[in-house]
């Protein structure tokens, strides 16, 4: 058998723990690197190379010269003549060395008199510039650049010509190269100015190059970029047949008619090749053409969040007995639908949608979020419960779309910016061409919370939008997040399949029962706040208690907006604001609060109490049963305990003593207020009167040690793998203590530390650097492996505590391969 790579640049022990399809979430004992428009083969004649190294960087703007005479006023307006920064005779020696993906803000002090929804980070304008060089063998090959994500606005210069401006800081930039490129020992220049003082959203946008760059080499004649359409349906045939129309663009930079066979192939490398079909396509010099194939299954593995089950389909071009080009899409085969009056149903059996919006930020690192960060966060929201993440309110990176392929996620990809004319319609088409594959994706939304939802431009601008979607993809719903309008006689909600409702629980049976024939689901609820860590509110230090308590004006809180959307069958599901906590966005509160207070979880997805309604009210077949606060109060203080438990009756025990047996409350939770006096506080959970499960909570004594837990248990060497490391203070018995708040300084060898954080919504402290104060008993530091095997070594030391150290493998794994730049 031909045991092909899914991904080229994937590490060699994570292809051995199984790649070959059909792909588990759980095969994957590294992140896998997500490489540009689907994955390049072994085989394949494809280069992707990774354009993360080289850049050099200088924070603030560079002014143009001025042009006073006519020969320099003339020579600027010219092709390959930009001035200052952009010119490729610029001497940018003395700017800093960077690595990508980068987000500068991330690097800035929280200020009082910056952006409060930018989290008092100050943004600006900033230049990156790298030298390339391309070989005579590239000569005649189609190079294009791939900018994955730049924040906010961009210019973009190649050897002194200008060739792409980017209006939007969350959609990708291709550019083609091969005009402009020089080969052999000259460099090739590199551009971008970007400013970032540009802002798109009411949240922390980072800034900069914050996603990956890449070079791809293709032959001239090739597949061009997202141009393989590849989404398993079931056939008219029977319900255990399953067809898949492929669907593949081709691009020919070429000067000659390209005369090629296109053939697509379905891949299962436990069985081998399950299908093949091809066809013949005449490209024309600097044209394009389209042609269709379509693959037959039979009886596949199901999709789902259960089972994320994934095939591959590779497509390559052949001229004669030459392969062109060739890629491989990944792929899974479900149904979906949504019923008006029973909900969403996935491969015909119906799902409540367990959902949180996330932003694409994380502590200590922005929104330049490594790939393993990103599955720390999907393991954290699997733990939850959650079966359903919708991103807010944006195009997200490729490597996180790829992550909820493999672990099970049902999305909802939302569009940026509601706007109906031609660079914003590109910004829509663009962002479902590259995703439509991906089978996580049920739902695109075109936008969230727009003043014109209720008026006929409004209903105008999303029957354009809706258009531009169905012209790509009929596969999935189109749908709107409306926080008004439900009402109104003609709306959004008219040019919609599925209508989302923002928060307005008291109009879900008003508008359902108006249109009982529209699907409906919560696209977002809840904004309640949290401090992790807090049970006594006290507004005057920015602290909001953990007993669910106190929600937004607008929202409600977590026990109440699961019970709106449970107790009525004909709402898909909900989707919680929010899984994480994220930058900016601090309300209630204003400076020094700097990031957000509406999270499941921290910034650096340590558990709030919500966690753990959340798991009561979402998990079904496992008993959960959970215990909050603290057990460290003063000797008098009366205290309020909270069980959270999916469990039939729970009882909570004072240093062994019942405090009361209470039916479990799966939608409100179960409270009693008792005296405290240190000890213990015991919760026991009963399941047809036989007891299942409990859980304890201890006093602890004064802090002694610190302690150092990895996320893995290794890390590859491909020269980009991370993981967060939880901080905690331990007592002499190695319990956590929940109240530290000490100061940690950080060494490490065989790695790089690129970012601190704690969970503090009120901390001024750097997210860079070696130091960081514990929050509550926790801060989280990042580590990052190079691209050499060994040991990756990190050493934690407080004053007056025992210090900590971790080891952690770095395992051999294949690099990236990396575009040739300037050292």
């Amino acid at each position: 058998m031909n045991r092909r790579e899914l991904f080229k640049t994937i590490s060699a022990a994570a292809f051995v723990a199984g790649v070959s399809g059909p792909v588990s979430s759980q095969a994957f004992a590294q992140p896998v690197p997500s490489v540009p428009d689907t994955h390049a083969t072994t085989d394949s004649p494809r280069e992707v190379l990774s354009l993360n190294t080289g850049w050099r960087f200088h924070m603030g703007d560079i002014a143009m010269p001025l042009l006073v005479t006519h020969d320099d006023t003339y020579n600027a307006a010219k092709a390959g003549r930009a001035l200052g920064a952009a010119s490729p005779a610029y001497d940018d020696a003395g700017w800093e060395r960077i690595t990508l993906p980068h987000d500068f803000a991330s690097f800035q002090p929280i200020v009082a008199d910056a952006n409060v929804d930018q989290g008092y980070r100050k943004r600006g304008i900033a230049w990156y510039r790298n030298h390339l060089k391309f070989t005579p063998a590239d000569k005649g090959r189609h190079i294009e650049l791939q900018l994955d994500g730049i924040a906010t606005f961009a210019t973009i210069w190649f050897n002194g010509t200008l060739v792409a401006r980017n209006w939007s800081g969350y959609n990708s930039t291709y550019i083609d190269l091969t005009p402009y490129a020089t080969y052999g020992d000259d460099w090739n220049v590199l551009v971008v100015r970007v400013d970032a003082d540009a802002m798109e959203g009411w949240w922390y946008e980072g800034a900069g190059i914050y996603r990956d760059a890449w070079i791809v080499k293709r032959d001239a004649l090739h597949i061009a970029t997202d141009g393989v359409f590849a989404h398993p349906v079931p056939s008219p045939d029977g319900p255990a047949d399953w067809k898949i129309p492929v669907e593949v663009t081709l691009n020919n930079a070429g000067k000659t008619l390209g005369q090629v066979t296109v053939v697509s192939e379905l891949w299962d490398d436990t069985v081998g090749l399950l299908a093949q079909d091809k066809v013949t396509a005449a490209v024309s010099p600097l044209g394009q053409a389209v042609v269709h194939v379509t693959l037959h299954h039979n009886r596949p593995r199901l999709w789902s969040p259960a089972d994320p089950q994934l095939y591959r389909v590779e497509t390559y071009i052949l001229d004669g007995d030459r392969t062109l080009d060739r890629v491989a899409t990944v792929c899974g085969f479900r149904t979906e639908r949504f019923d008006a009056q029973k909900g969403f149903f996935l491969n015909d059996t119906p799902i409540k949608l367990k959902g949180v919006c996330l932003h694409q930020d994380h502590a200590g690192v922005g929104t330049a979020v490594p790939d393993g960060v990103i599955d720390f966060r999907l393991r954290k929201l699997k733990e939850l419960g959650c079966n359903a993440i919708r991103f807010s309110h944006n195009a997200q990176n490729k490597a996180l779309m790829d992550a909820c392929d493999r672990h099970g996620f049902l999305v909802m990809a939302e569009n940026r910016n509601f706007n109906a004319s031609p660079d914003y319609l590109a910004q829509l088409e663009w962002l479902v061409r590259r995703d439509r594959n991906h089978p996580s994706i049920i739902l695109w939304s075109v936008f969230n919370e727009e003043p014109m939802q209720a008026t006929e431009q409004g209903y105008e601008m999303v029957r354009r939008m809706s258009a531009v979607v169905k012209a790509l993809d009929t596969t999935r719903p189109v749908t709107a997040a409306m926080n008004g309008g439900l009402d109104a006689p003609l709306s959004v909600a008219h040019a919609v399949d599925v209508v989302g409702i923002n928060y307005q629980q008291d109009k879900y049976d008003l508008f359902h029962t108006a249109h009982p024939d529209i699907p409906v689901s919560s696209s977002e609820d809840t904004s309640a706040f949290m401090t992790r860590g807090e049970y006594i509110t006290n507004k005057d230090k920015h602290i909001m208690a953990s007993y669910d308590d106190e929600a937004a004006p607008w929202g409600e809180t977590h026990r109440a907006a699961w019970k709106a959307v449970a107790e009525r069958e004909y709402i898909a599901g909900q989707f919680v604001w929010t899984g994480f906590d994220y930058h900016g966005e601090p309300t209630p509160f204003t400076f020094p609060s700097n990031s957000s207070y509406f999270g499941i979880m921290d910034l650096c997805g340590f558990e709030k109490a919500a966690f753990y309604i959340h798991q009561a009210q979402w998990i079904d077949d496992t008993p959960v049963l959970a215990l909050v606060p603290h057990w460290n109060w003063t000797s008098g203080d009366t205290v309020r305990v909270m069980a959270c438990t999916n469990l039939d009756e729970v009882e909570l025990l004072v240093n062994g003593k019942s405090a009361g047996r209470q039916a479990g409350n799966r939608f409100d939770m179960n409270y009693w207020t008792v005296p405290y006096s240190p000890g213990h506080i015991e919760a026991r959970g009963y399941r047809k009167g036989k007891r299942v499960k409990a859980v304890r909570v201890e006093t602890t004594g004064p802090a002694t040690a610190l302690r150092l837990i990895a996320d893995r248990k290794s890390l590859a060497a491909t020269g980009i793998d991370a993981q967060p490391v939880r901080v905690e203070v331990v007592d002499a018995k190695g319990r956590p203590v929940p109240l530290a708040h000490d100061r940690v300084t950080f060494e490490i060898d065989g790695g790089a530390i690129i970012g601190l954080g704690n969970g503090d919504p009120t901390s001024l402290e750097p997210e860079k650097g070696n130091m960081r104060s514990l929050f509550n008993g926790l801060a989280q530091v990042i580590v990052q492996a190079g691209d050499k095997a060994g040991t990756l070594r990190l050493r934690a030391t407080a004053p007056g505590l025992k210090a900590a150290d971790l080891i952690i493998p770095v395992t051999a794994a294949r690099p990236l391969a990396s575009q040739v730049t300037k050292a």
